[in-house]
């Protein structure tokens, strides 16, 4: 059990790193990466290129442009390495971010992985990201699940009761967007607990080799209206993230299309 500070819910007493393990950073010639064992890689970075977004499973995830391509609020459960927040931070500037991760030697890594600087629309908070969508009064248009520690995803971001307040804390027609396992024992299990939280609201795509699987789940009927539409670049997105999610918004529309079958 994690102690509060002041008033932010779910916020977590940023003395106590022993509760966690501390990934490490293996650096090679031209990319950066967080493990946590030498087995599983957390997140990758290009060095010279940082906000790219090298793991195709994220790139799936920024999916949720296709269907929100203009979120003025978003929040993202799991830093990781930074991949995902720094890619929205750069190519959504009038999205505002907030990121909450459990883990301080995490957080204590952003500069290694050239997260940016808290400021007005961008912040990082230490946090159990299962009390923060239970007790906060924020609203966001997307929230994004991306949390793993050594052991894989904390069984408390897999329970019923978390997709519930994942559903509350969207605001109408709002995405949940989740990466899980898709070899993990209870990922069936997950997968009926959002589609009890969502209704038929739920969209799987697999990764190529079958490992990930990103889950879209929407407060609302986007997804449905989403089916059959042209497969084009959202309004204000830049040529160089298009190149990178091009590839990932065909895997949806793929996933959408076998749905609606």
């Amino acid at each position: 059990m994690h102690n509060r500070i002041g008033n932010d819910p779910g916020v977590c007493d940023i003395e106590r790193t022993d509760d966690h393990v501390k990934p490490y950073v293996h650096e090679g010639l031209d990319s950066k990466s967080m493990h946590f064992s030498i087995c599983e890689i957390q997140s990758r970075m290009q060095i010279l290129r940082p906000d790219v977004l090298e793991l195709e499973y994220t790139r799936t995830m920024m999916g949720f442009l296709m269907f929100a391509p203009a979120p003025d609020c978003i929040a993202m459960i799991g830093l990781g390495g930074g991949s995902l927040a720094k890619f929205c931070r750069r190519h959504l500037p009038e999205a505002s971010m907030r990121v909450v991760e459990i883990n301080p030697h995490v957080i204590a890594l952003r500069d290694a992985f050239k997260v940016p600087p808290d400021d007005a629309r961008f912040q990082v908070t230490l946090a159990d990201g299962a009390r923060f969508v239970r007790e906060t009064i924020e609203r966001f248009d997307v929230l994004m699940v991306d949390a793993f520690d050594s052991q894989g995803m904390p069984a408390e971001l897999g329970s019923g009761r978390f997709y519930d307040d994942c559903l509350d804390v969207l605001q109408p027609g709002g995405l949940m967007v989740v990466n899980l396992h898709a070899g993990h024992p209870h990922f069936l299990v997950y997968l009926d607990r959002i589609r009890r939280s969502f209704g038929e609201n739920v969209l799987r795509v697999d990764d190529k080799d079958g490992s990930n699987s990103v889950i879209f789940a929407c407060k609302g009927d986007r997804l449905q209206r989403a089916v059959g539409g042209p497969l084009r670049r959202p309004a204000g997105l830049g040529a160089d993230a298009w190149e990178q999610l091009q590839g990932a918004f065909s895997r949806v529309a793929g996933a959408l299309q076998k749905r609606a079958r």
